[in-house]
């Protein structure tokens, strides 16, 4: 089971981006997963905004101070493994450091880059978990959060609304293949969400409404709002470039 996450956010300059596009989907990935084979899947996403209406719920959320964090949000590659632990041995530093040629090229390419390892929390399957076979890379579409809460006493609140409100409602959502609460062992952000949907269309239609529950001050949800502290990556949305999805290729 997939219960270990390395998440990279990040930009790219608009020179050289087919290329680099090229190496990442055609070369890089494909090799360093099958030169470890500890490591079970790798995605890479492209932000799509999220929307007018999500806009709406989000644009008044605080945000990391600025130097805090990477910049970084067009992109978010993602890789999992079993454990956590997989992304310390090597860990992120010792692996930069051995790039040479091309790889180091490339990866140097990418722009405020913000890298966080994850271990998984909680996660409930949607009921279109079939669009996402066990131990298989995410979802065609994803929304992801990456952030911090104003005080510890908040993450009592917060544990409570993903476990009583947010997850189950999740469960049962038509559209969602499912939805992973993850923690932080390295990174900014100490809590992070990933929600897989079968389209952007299912988010769109199903999802934002549940989302906008935040925008009524009397709601759990909107508490909620009111002590998260998003980084500049947060929250992202949006279709996975590689692997390509079926029919899209």
């Amino acid at each position: 089971m997939d219960r270990g996450m390395i998440a990279f956010w990040y930009d790219l300059p608009e020179k050289g981006r087919d290329e680099y596009f090229s190496w990442l989907h055609e070369v890089h990935l494909p090799e360093i997963l099958a030169g470890r084979e500890e490591l079970l899947w790798a995605a890479h996403y492209k932000n799509a905004g999220g929307g007018d209406r999500f806009h709406e719920v989000v644009k008044d959320m605080m945000r990391a101070k600025e130097g805090e964090v990477g910049t970084g949000r067009d992109y978010l590659l993602l890789i999992g493994a079993a454990s956590p632990h997989t992304f310390f041995n090597p860990n992120f530093p010792q692996i930069r450091e051995r790039h040479s040629g091309e790889t180091k090229e490339m990866v140097g390419r990418r722009i405020g880059l913000n890298v966080c390892v994850f271990s998984e929390e909680a996660r409930v399957d949607g009921p279109d978990i079939g669009a996402r076979p066990l131990g298989e890379t995410p979802g065609p579409y994803i929304q992801m959060g990456n952030f911090n809460v104003a005080n510890a006493e908040n993450s009592h609140d917060l544990g409570g609304w993903y476990a009583q409100v947010r997850l189950p409602f999740m469960a049962e959502m038509p559209g969602c293949i499912g939805a992973r609460q993850l923690l932080a062992a390295a990174g900014w952000g100490r809590h992070s969400i990933l929600y897989e949907f079968v389209s952007g269309d299912a988010r769109d239609k199903k999802f934002v409404p549940h989302e906008e529950d935040g925008l009524n001050k009397s709601t759990w949800t909107a508490r909620i709002h009111d002590y998260v502290i998003h980084a500049p990556c947060s929250p992202f949305v949006g279709p996975r470039l590689w692997p390509p999805v079926a029919g899209e290729a």
